[in-house]
């Protein structure tokens, strides 16, 4: 083991994994990850396959990885009275696993282990076993370093027999599969072979009960090696499957074990893993890549599964897009244009600009003014600022939630015509109008936005000091006449033209033209309107988020799906 964490290894490129038990670890991480960013209410079948791939990775290869040095795990295999446990005490030298022609047979997997091994894989390799359906045989018939399990039958009538079997299959080290003359091409214990081949699991093949006659020996033995043709089968020392044929007959005077001769092949291959530490190494990692190559199938259809949910993240993640860019886009406009401020508004400030003193300052100009400027601030009317904030305050927030509104009802309107887009809407009925607090949200920080515009009027007014016309009508008056700017500024369009709001945008802007000068007003303005905007697609953005929240994030399943589709093992020739 490298001792490098799953998250650090997903974050390798694919080349530089170098190791079996890293690339281990990296399909780990992306097992978890892909189980991550599930949602309860995803596709069952790919929820399925996740908790397949996630499972399959914690229960069978990570413990295989961390075991690889310790006992060879040798699993028997094969159909309901192929003479497994007859094998099987054929390879213990002893009468371990019960035999008989019942089915099944064999209900439980019997380990033949040595104490100290059986040990360490019960809680490594052998952990992921259903409970209760592994039993230990007596340990007097074991040898270090090896462990035999006789598997339930293939083909058993009870299916928690054949989930035993399946399980063996992915924990084994080496698979002897035993059938007989009349049974090898039985639909079931072929299509196990098919998932020995795809796991990568070496094996043996012993062919029992064959007939005593030579040349009908062959015929049958010449006729599986048929039935094996199309199948990559491994065999336990390269590509080549070593078919071990026994005869007949050739039990031994209990009835519970083949003759020392009739097994001898099967007996010296095991013998020789007992033997050689080196060579039971070497298996089990050969087995190890195996494993990892028989993910390939389940990898690849994870992959998908992944890919088809980030097109559907994205194409639903678009819809609200579009929808909140829309609508923010209307509401800008509406925003520019003044058209949502309601008229006694705009009469309030109109009013006041229109008022004799005020006009006659900015018709005349400042420098006329100089002169008489004691004469020309008596008489100043009152500048209407704390209704006009709260006022336009008021109308920007109305104007807000009701295009926020607008959006959410078309996200959600397009949403519900898709299943599990309208299972989520289905959870939360806010869904479909602006959040219950935006307007809340959009206050304080609507008088936060007034206050940075007094502050730029502020800081805009410092050289002119002298100007006691602009002192006099105050920072905040000014703020709000530029705050009007920003929602009715005609861009020389005159107020007889456009109606109310061009007419309190013209005299509006002469009176800041006339303090300020007409292009310092117009960055003021500018600078205020981007301020508001930009707040206003913040909030909008938020409002967005509500949706985008309910999928998983479509850049994050793309980078899982090319981290699956390159970490598929291919195996060896």
């Amino acid at each position: 083991m490298t001792g490098k964490t799953p998250e650090v290894l997903a974050l390798q490129p694919v080349a530089t994994v170098v190791t079996l038990a890293e690339r281990a670890q990296l399909i780990a991480g992306l097992a978890e990850r892909r189980w991550d960013l599930l949602a309860e209410d995803d596709d069952p079948g790919a929820r399925g396959r996740a908790r397949q791939l996630r499972e399959h990775v914690r229960t069978y290869v990570l413990p295989r990885v961390a075991a690889v040095e310790l006992p060879l795990i040798v699993v028997l295999l094969g159909p309901t009275g192929a003479g497994k446990s007859t094998l099987m005490n054929t390879l213990a030298r002893a009468p371990v696993s019960r035999t008989g022609v019942l089915r099944p047979t064999t209900r439980e997997a019997v380990l033949l282990a040595t104490d100290p091994d059986a040990e360490v894989l019960l809680r490594s390799a052998l952990a992921g076993m259903p409970e209760g359906r592994l039993v230990r045989a007596p340990a007097a018939a074991a040898r270090a370093g090896l462990a035999l399990v006789d598997a339930p039958d293939l083909d058993s009538i009870e299916r928690a027999n054949r989930v035993v079997a399946d399980a063996l299959v992915e924990a084994a080290d080496l698979g002897i599969f035993v059938t007989t003359a009349t049974r090898y091409a039985d639909k079931v214990p072929f299509d196990v072979l098919q998932r020995i081949a795809e796991r990568g699991l070496p094996l043996l093949i012993v062919v029992n009960r064959l007939p005593t006659d030579d040349a009908e020996r062959e015929v049958v033995l010449a006729d599986f090696r048929k039935v094996l043709a199309g199948t990559p089968l491994r065999g336990l020392d390269d590509s080549r499957i070593e078919i071990i044929g026994i005869d007949e007959g050739q039990l031994g005077s209990s009835g519970e074990s083949f003759t020392p001769d009739a097994a001898a092949r099967v007996l010296a291959r095991v013998d020789e893993l007992a033997a050689d530490r080196e060579r039971r190494v070497a298996l089990a990692k050969r087995a190890l890549a195996g494993a990892l190559a028989g993910l390939d199938p389940l990898i690849a259809s994870v992959a998908a599964d992944v890919e088809r949910e980030a097109a559907e993240a994205e194409a639903v993640r678009a819809i609200a897009r579009n929808a909140y860019d829309a609508e923010l886009a209307a509401l800008v406009e509406e925003m520019r244009g003044g058209t949502f401020l309601r008229t006694e508004v705009l009469r309030h400030w109109e009013s006041y600009v229109k008022a004799d003193q005020i006009t006659r300052f900015f018709s005349r100009g400042l420098g006329r003014l100089r002169g008489t400027i004691v004469t020309a601030i008596r008489g100043m009317p009152e500048a209407p600022v704390g209704v006009m904030e709260r006022e336009v305050s008021s109308d920007v927030v109305a104007a807000t939630v009701s295009r926020a509104t607008e959006a959410a009802r078309r996200v959600a309107g397009e949403w519900s015509s898709r299943p599990r887009s309208a299972v989520r809407l289905a959870r939360d009925p806010s869904l479909w109008s602006a959040s219950p607090d935006l307007a809340a949200r959009l206050e304080p920080r609507l008088r936060e936005w007034v206050a940075s515009i007094a502050t730029e009027v502020q800081a805009r007014g410092a050289p002119k000091r002298d100007l006691a016309f602009g002192v006099s009508l105050g920072v905040n008056a000014l703020a709000v006449a530029a705050m009007v700017g920003v929602f009715a500024h005609t861009a020389g369009v005159t107020g007889t033209e456009l109606g109310i709001v061009a007419a309190t945008g013209f005299l509006n802007q002469k009176l800041l033209q006339a303090i300020f000068g007409e292009a310092a007003m117009r960055e003021m303005i500018a600078g205020a309107r981007e301020r508001l905007e930009a707040l206003l697609r913040d909030e909008f953005d938020r409002e967005r988020r509500r949706y985008d929240k309910l999928v998983a994030d479509p850049a994050e399943l793309r980078d899982l799906a090319t981290g699956l589709r390159g970490v598929r093992v291919a195996l060896e020739p």
